[in-house]
C-alpha cells in the first residue's frame, strides 16, 4: 500500500511540475514578451514586434556596416516621418531602453540608407561581408557624367546603388557623390539587360528614379527600436528637398562638340568677364537664399550652360527667373546692401515686374518674373527707350538642380521648350 501511494505522489508531483513548466511558457511567450517587444505585439496598425523581418534585416545591415566602418545615414522617407514625430523623445532614448518596435518594424518593402562614397574606404571587402552574412546584393554601376568632357576619362563607371535583400525586406543603400558645387548627388538607378528585374520591387523605391541633388547634411546618432543609426540633423529639411531634387547635366559632349565648331573666346576681355560673372550669379543666389526665394538660370545664362556648360562672354548679364508668387518685398534693399544698386525697374508687382541691378565692370543682373496661367506661363519686358511693353509666352515648366560654374543651381526641366519659347525660334537657330 505504501509502495502505491509513493508512485501516486510521484505522478502527482510530476504531472504538477509539468503544468507549472507550461504555464510559465505560455505566460512568457504571450505576456512577457509582448510586453518586452521580443515577440509579436497584439497593439493595432503598423507596430509588429521585434522579430519581424524588417527589423532584424535593419539590425543585420547596421552590424555589418558598423563593423566594416561603412559611414551609412537613414535617408529613408517613411521612416524620418516617423522619427521626426517623435523626435525629442527619441533623442533621449538610450540603447536597450525601448520596449516596443515603432519604426523600423512598419511594413514596407525597402529601408533606405545613403553612404558618401568619398568617405568609403572597403567597398569590395564590404559586398563579400555582406553576401557571406546571408544577403543577397545588387551592385549598380554607370558612367561618372563629371568626366563625360574628358576624354581620357570618359566612361569611368562609379557606383550608384546597392541593393542587398535579406528573405523579403532589402535595403537600397543610395551612394552619394560630392559633386564642386558643395553638395551632394546620386544617380538614375538603370538596370542593366543581365539583371534581375523581379529582384525587388523597384518601382517602390523612392530613390533613384532619376538623378538627385541634396544639400551636404550634418548628421547626428540617434537610438531607434534600440539599433543606433545616424540621421540628418534636420529631418524636416532633407525630407523637404526629397521631391525636389531632381538634377540634369550640363550637356559636356554637346558642349565640346560646339567649341569644335565655334571656337572659344580666351581673350583676357572674355576671362574677364566670365570671373566677373560668375562672382555676380554667387552674390545673387546667397542673397536669393538668405531670402528663401527660388530662382533660375533663364535668357542668356540659361542658353549658355545648356549649349556650352558656361558663360557667354559676349553676353554682358547675369539673367535669372523667378516667379511672382515667390517675390518679396524687401528683394530691393536686400540686393542694394550687398552692393548691387537698383538700375532699372519696370512694370508693377501684378503686372510684368522686371529688376535690373548694376554689377561691377557694367555687367547687369536682370531679374524677370514669372507669371501663371491656367495653360502656360508668361514674363513682360519692357523697352528702355520707348517704354514699350512685351509679353513673353511660356509653356508650363518645372525645376530641375544642375551644376553650373562650380554651383548647384536650378534650371527649367524642359530646358529646350523654355529656350525656344524664350528666342521664339527652334534652339539650332538660336545665333547669340
Amino acid at each position: 500500500m505504501s509502495r502505491i501511494n509513493k508512485n501516486v505522489i510521484l505522478a502527482l508531483l510530476t504531472l504538477t511540475s509539468s503544468a507549472f513548466l507550461l504555464f510559465q511558457l505560455y505566460y512568457y511567450k504571450h505576456y512577457l514578451s509582448a510586453k518586452n517587444g521580443t515577440g509579436l505585439s497584439k497593439s493595432k496598425g503598423s507596430r509588429i514586434g521585434f522579430d519581424s523581418t524588417q527589423w532584424r534585416a535593419v539590425k543585420k545591415f547596421i552590424m555589418l556596416t558598423s563593423s566594416q566602418n561603412v559611414p551609412v545615414f537613414l535617408i529613408d522617407p517613411l521612416i524620418l516621418e516617423l522619427i521626426n514625430k517623435d523626435f525629442e523623445q527619441l533623442k533621449n532614448t538610450s540603447h536597450g531602453s525601448t520596449s516596443e518596435c515603432q519604426f523600423f518594424c512598419v511594413p514596407r518593402d525597402f529601408t533606405t540608407f545613403a553612404l558618401r562614397y568619398h568617405l568609403w574606404k572597403n567597398e569590395e571587402g564590404w559586398f563579400r561581408i555582406a553576401e557571406n552574412m546571408g544577403f543577397q546584393c545588387l551592385k549598380i554601376e554607370s558612367k561618372d557624367p563629371r568626366l563625360d568632357g574628358i576624354d581620357s576619362l570618359s566612361g569611368t563607371e562609379i557606383p550608384l546603388h546597392y541593393i542587398c535583400r535579406l528573405a523579403n525586406h532589402a535595403i537600397h543603400l543610395v551612394v552619394f557623390h560630392e559633386r564642386s558645387g558643395n553638395y551632394l548627388w546620386h544617380g538614375h538607378l538603370r538596370l542593366k539587360g543581365h539583371m534581375d528585374r523581379k529582384f525587388v520591387p523597384f518601382r517602390k523605391l523612392r530613390f533613384g528614379r532619376y538623378p538627385g541633388a541634396f544639400d551636404r547634411p550634418a548628421l547626428q546618432q540617434i537610438t531607434v527600436d534600440g539599433l543606433e543609426v545616424f540621421i540628418p540633423k534636420d529631418p524636416v529639411h532633407f525630407l523637404e528637398e526629397i521631391p525636389h531634387s531632381r538634377f540634369i547635366e550640363c550637356r559636356y559632349k554637346e558642349a565640346r562638340a560646339f567649341f569644335q565648331q565655334y571656337l572659344d573666346d580666351n581673350t583676357v576681355e572674355a576671362m574677364a568677364f566670365r570671373k566677373n560673372a560668375k562672382e555676380l550669379l554667387q552674390l545673387a543666389a546667397k542673397t536669393l537664399k538668405k531670402l528663401g526665394v527660388r530662382f533660375w538660370l533663364s535668357s542668356g545664362t540659361c542658353l549658355g550652360w545648356y549649349r556650352q556648360c558656361n558663360i557667354i562672354p559676349y553676353s554682358k548679364d547675369v539673367d535669372l527667373g523667378i516667379f511672382i508668387q515667390d517675390y518679396k518685398s524687401d528683394i530691393i534693399s536686400a540686393f542694394q546692401d550687398v552692393g548691387l544698386p537698383l538700375k532699372h525697374k519696370f512694370g508693377k508687382v501684378e503686372d510684368s515686374l522686371e529688376l535690373s541691378f548694376q554689377g561691377k565692370d557694367d555687367i547687369k543682373l536682370d531679374i524677370f518674373f514669372f507669371y501663371e496661367e491656367t495653360d502656360h506661363m508668361w514674363n513682360g519686358g519692357t523697352q528702355a527707350k520707348t517704354g514699350k511693353k512685351f509679353k513673353y509666352l511660356f509653356p508650363k515648366f518645372t525645376l530641375c538642380w544642375t551644376e553650373f560654374v562650380d554651383m548647384k543651381i536650378h534650371v527649367p526641366c524642359e530646358t529646350i521648350e523654355y529656350i525656344e519659347a524664350n528666342y521664339g525660334v527652334p534652339l539650332r537657330q538660336v545665333q547669340c
